[in-house]
């Protein structure tokens, strides 16, 4: 199993970004799949999740409204689109299985700062 994400960086408050999850080494069509994010100093927490079909998906209440996921299974990736970027959206984000496995992928760090 690995995951790679990507699409992370320095940006403004009020701005954007689309992050990218690559999975491999198993049929992503099987899967609930998440992004999860890691701020400095705390643990990681569970951005939102996706169902198998993309029908069904739910979010940190701090992020509704502004995060998309959404997931293309023939690319066998994930995608997590970011509008109105806030400071504390600051973190390393990782994309996983809904019920995560090891290892983690590297992760794409995030900064919200002007």
């Amino acid at each position: 199993v690995q995951f790679v994400e990507s699409g992370g960086g320095l940006v403004q408050p009020g701005g954007s970004l689309r992050l990218s999850c690559a999975a491999s080494g198993f049929t992503l069509s099987y899967y609930v799949m998440s992004w999860f994010r890691q701020a400095p100093g705390k643990e990681r927490e569970r951005v939102g999740s996706i169902t198998s079909a993309g029908n069904m998906i739910n979010y940190l209440d701090s992020v509704k409204g502004r995060f998309t996921i959404s997931r293309d299974n023939a690319k066998s990736t994930v995608y997590l689109q970011m509008i109105s970027l806030k400071p504390e959206d600051t973190a390393v984000y990782y994309c996983n299985r809904y019920n995560s496995v090891r290892p983690w992928g590297p992760g794409t760090q995030v900064t919200v700062s002007s």
